[in-house]
């Protein structure tokens, strides 16, 4: 199956499940919180890397590719950015644009592949963010990197949060270490072509796509973070669950959030 072909069966398949979605991700008690506290659409290490190098996002151009819940869409707005959001999905972005009206946040919609960026003005940005999830669904890395350093201004970043690559060739197993497959075994996997990238993937095409590593953190499990969700762990367990000893994979890092520039030329 060709790009495009990978791409439409992507996007359709987003369309569809666009409704249940939002009824999860875009309800009232989700949105009100992070209208009280943008900080929560984001992990707390990431946004430390955000506020390093932008303490203050009044006025700043951001683009969020491959939005999703738009979650990071709505914070950066609610933090005085002047936001971008940007989805191959065009039910993801009706659905975050109705919230966006709904809670009176000024926001672009775009609908558009991270993978080819034509809608996408260059030289644009102060700075570039993707969320949890968005790499697993990028065939071409090298491709959405150079499309981001080309619409990010001189000295503008990149910054990414997404689940660690070494979690990646283990079974979501809270008793015991269980291995599904090699840390090597990149994808492509399902008939939706997902990928598992590596931490040299990300690197490489980072450094192939001009940018200029400025700081890499790597965080562990912690409490309301992914195994708590995804788990489907009740109250009264999580002592154990994120506890190391008695859960051996959060002796692994989970996340992995980076910063990098685009440096000006000469």
């Amino acid at each position: 199956m060709g790009d495009f072909e990978t791409n439409s069966v992507i996007k359709n398949a987003w369309n569809s499940w666009s409704d249940k979605w939002y009824d999860k991700y875009g309800t009232a008690d989700r949105i009100g919180r992070i209208m009280n506290n943008p900080e929560t659409a984001f992990h707390q290490t990431t946004f430390s890397l955000i506020s390093k190098y932008y303490p203050d996002l009044k006025g700043k151009k951001v683009c969020v590719p491959a939005s999703g819940d738009n979650h990071a869409v709505f914070a950066f707005c609610l933090m005085g950015a002047q936001v971008t959001s940007v989805d191959l999905s065009e039910r993801q972005l009706e659905n975050a644009a109705r919230i966006a009206r709904e809670i009176g946040l000024h926001i672009e919609f775009v609908c558009e592949d991270c993978m080819r960026f034509d809608k996408i003005k260059r030289n644009e940005y102060d700075l570039v963010y993707t969320s949890n999830g968005v790499h697993t669904w990028i065939s071409d890395l090298p491709s959405m990197y150079r499309n981001f350093h080309g619409v990010l201004k001189d000295e503008g970043l990149y910054v990414m949060y997404d689940v660690h690559p070494f979690m990646r060739p283990f079974e979501e197993n809270t008793e015991t270490i269980a291995i599904r497959k090699p840390y090597d075994a990149t994808g492509p996997f399902t008939e939706l072509s997902t990928y598992h990238w590596r931490m040299e993937d990300i690197m490489n095409a980072l450094a192939d796509s001009g940018f200029c590593l400025q700081m890499i953190k790597e965080s562990y499990a912690e409490y309301d973070t992914f195994w708590h969700e995804t788990s489907g762990t009740r109250e009264g367990k999580l002592d154990r669950l994120y506890d190391w000893k008695q859960t051996p994979l959060m002796a692994l890092p989970q996340w992995l959030s980076l910063c990098a520039r685009k440096r000006a030329e000469g």
